[in-house]
Parts: C-alpha cells; sequence; structure tokens
C-alpha cells in the first residue's frame, strides 16, 4: 500500500485541517508506505508573491513535522524539486480531455464568472494532481467530498493511456476515507466549512493561536441556549452545537455519542470550558515544537531537500517508462 497526498503552502494551518487531514497522515505513516508534499506549483495557479510562497512553505513543512510527522517513516518534500511531477503533468496533458476538465467543479467555483481571466494552470490544475499520484504508482489517496471528482480524473487519464499505447504502466488508485476524519466547520457558522479564507480569524483555530486564543476564540464561537442532549441524533438540527462537540470528541479521541454522555443535560456555559482546556492540552505542544522548528529554518529545509531525493529516485522509472511508451528519445 503507497499513500501519496499534497497540501498547499498558503499560510497558517487551522484546527479543521489538523483534524481532518494531518493527524489521519501521522497515522498513515505508521501503516503504509506514505508520501506527503508541499504542492508549491499547484500555488503557481493563481497570483502569488514569491517571497511569501518561500516562506509558506518551510512553515507549512515545520507545522507538519511538529504535527507528527516523522521524515523517517515518510518521505515529506515540496512539490517544485521533483521535477518529474511537471514533466509528467506534459505528457498527461496529451491524454486528458477538455471536456473531462470543463466538467470539474472546482474550475467553475473558482474561475467563477471570470473564465477567461484565470490561468491555464487552474484549468489545468487536476492533470497535475493526476500526475503527483500517478507519477508514484499510489495504491490509495486519501480525499474529501471536494477531491473525490478529481481522483476519478486521475483514474479516467491512467486508463486511458494504458489504453492508448498498449501498456499497463500506471496504478489506478483508490480512495482513501478515513472513519476518524471528521469534518469540522467554521466557529462562527456551523454550516460553513472551517476555511483559511474566512475573513474572520473568530471563524477558526490556527495551530499558532495563543492559549488564550484558542480559550477566547472557543469562549465566542457560535452555540445554542439549549442543554447538550443524550444523543447524537438530537444534534441534527443544531449545527453549531454538533460542530463544538465533534470537535470535542475528535480531540479526545472518542465518539459524539460518548461526549454527549457525559456532557448531557448540561448547557454551554460548562460545556465551552472543558472544550477550551481539552483543545489547549492537544495544541499547545504542536505549537511549541513549531516554534522550536522555526528556529532553525535551514534545517527544516534540509528536510524536503532529503525527502526530495527519496522522491524523485520512486518516481523516475515511472517517468522514464512513460516516455518510453509514447516514443520519446530519451
Amino acid at each position: 500500500m503507497r499513500v501519496v497526498s499534497g497540501i498547499q503552502p498558503t499560510g497558517n494551518l487551522h484546527l479543521g485541517n489538523y483534524l481532518g487531514a494531518i493527524r489521519q497522515w501521522v497515522d498513515m505513516q505508521h501503516q503504509a508506505e506514505s508520501l506527503f508534499f508541499l504542492a508549491d506549483l499547484h500555488a503557481l495557479t493563481v497570483a502569488i508573491d514569491p517571497k511569501e510562497l518561500a516562506s509558506n512553505t518551510v512553515e507549512m513543512a515545520a507545522t507538519l513535522l511538529a504535527c507528527g510527522i516523522d521524515p523517517t517513516k515518510a518521505i515529506l518534500f515540496n512539490q517544485a524539486r521533483v521535477p518529474a511531477h511537471a514533466e509528467l503533468c506534459w505528457l498527461l496533458q496529451g491524454t486528458a480531455r477538455m471536456g473531462w476538465l470543463n466538467r470539474m467543479t472546482q474550475w467553475k467555483d473558482k474561475a467563477g464568472k471570470n473564465r477567461e481571466g484565470a490561468s491555464v494552470g487552474l484549468f489545468t490544475y487536476p492533470v497535475l494532481q493526476a500526475a503527483d499520484v500517478l507519477l508514484y504508482q499510489a495504491t490509495h489517496v486519501p480525499v474529501g467530498d471536494d477531491q473525490k471528482q478529481h481522483l476519478e480524473l486521475a483514474r479516467d487519464i491512467a486508463t486511458k493511456f494504458n489504453q492508448d499505447f498498449g501498456v499497463e504502466l500506471f496504478t489506478l488508485p483508490d480512495p482513501f476515507i478515513s472513519a476518524a476524519a471528521p469534518r469540522i466547520m467554521s466557529l462562527r457558522d456551523g454550516t460553513a466549512k472551517m476555511s483559511k479564507s474566512d475573513p474572520s480569524e473568530a471563524s477558526r483555530i490556527a495551530l499558532v493561536d495563543s492559549d488564550d486564543a484558542v480559550a477566547q476564540k472557543l469562549r465566542k464561537a457560535k452555540s445554542d441556549a439549549g442543554e447538550l442532549p443524550a444523543t447524537a441524533a438530537e444534534l441534527a438540527d443544531r449545527p453549531e452545537a454538533r460542530n463544538l462537540v465533534t470537535i470535542y470528541a475528535a480531540l479526545a479521541g472518542t465518539g459524539v455519542d460518548a461526549v454527549l454522555t457525559e456532557f448531557a443535560g448540561k448547557g454551554f456555559g460548562t460545556f465551552k470550558p472543558a472544550l477550551a482546556d481539552l483543545a489547549i492540552g492537544v495544541l499547545a505542544p504542536i505549537r511549541e515544537r513549531l516554534v522550536h522548528l522555526l528556529d532553525d529554518r535551514t534545517a527544516v529545509a534540509k528536510v524536503l531537500e532529503d525527502g526530495a531525493d527519496r522522491a524523485r529516485t520512486l518516481a523516475a522509472p515511472t517517468l522514464l517508462a512513460a516516455q518510453q511508451a509514447m516514443g520519446l528519445q530519451i
């Protein structure tokens, strides 16, 4: 089993990133051969500040290390250091179809009404995503609901390439959907996903937030006047209450029903301080490790360099086989 997954280096990670993805990566590195990369090439599909991108890449790597990614267990690297990602992407653009890309919902959402003004990179972004996983013969890719369509595209591209050139080169990756990965919502709106793009800092808990900031944000998080019920089913029409209980359960490594057994009949005046204490207990050590790692950014960059060396070695045979299948003289 080989797992490949990436994340864009777009600034501070938040609690939703940690509970929804990164903690699963940490567990995964002990279960499967794992490659995790910082998708700095994907970041180029929109306007960027070069200095900010460079800084964010190192800071994101440090955050992943602080959260528990172990470079002796998993391969951690940034995409740009492995040119085979871009090379295979170009080869696969001859296989991908315009109609397939036009149907991508994320293209429609991100381009909006200004499709003529969007970058070509934003349109072909899913082909690079396909190259990212096919390059390493990934068997599984961790995906959320918003990425299932892109993984299906990767499978379509792999199938068509294999058929067009009469080879059995690319592995068709399966989705890896962890039952333990919760969907964490905004602290200001229980129907909207927690996001870095939300203009309100109060909507999310950043992994670099101080203990006081974490406690304040949870104290002011939107809730309701009702008491906590005895079962999860009774939270169905209470999105903010359900979100806070989900966060507690995820941080505690337990189920929603177990949390409700403990807090049933109690109000948020009791629940929120308990949630804040739990969140601080989990997040403070991560923040402390992150601060320590960022004291030596050169050492963090060295981790990425070493990971890229290993990734290039794994990528080379697949890229060469694709080139040879297409008749390229290499």
